[in-house]
């Protein structure tokens, strides 16, 4: 399987954590914010940035259900599903 970059860096990030973690709390680290927080929701940088987000979501669908990453503990409603890596998603790092 071959997995992106934002994948294998999410991935990454994740088998580092020596506690189950939200996938979610990577996504500024790995797309940090390029602009100024009072810039409008139309901005094309932040909108550029948005759309890194989403592709970060993704990432995480995708680690989840080719099994790379499992739920430790389901989300609650007030945090969200917090993974582990799975053995695959180890061997999927090399």
């Amino acid at each position: 399987m071959t997995l992106s970059s934002e994948e294998l860096e999410l991935l990454r990030m994740i088998s580092e954590t020596e506690t189950p973690v939200a996938m979610s709390d990577f996504f500024h680290i790995i797309h940090p914010p390029n602009f100024d927080k009072s810039v409008p929701e139309d901005d094309p940088d932040r909108a550029a940035w948005v759309e890194l987000q989403m592709g970060l979501h993704r990432a995480s669908i995708t680690l989840w259900k080719n099994d790379l990453v499992h739920v430790v503990h389901p989300a609650n409603g007030e945090r969200p599903d917090l993974v582990e890596v799975t053995e695959a998603g180890r061997a999927a790092l090399g």
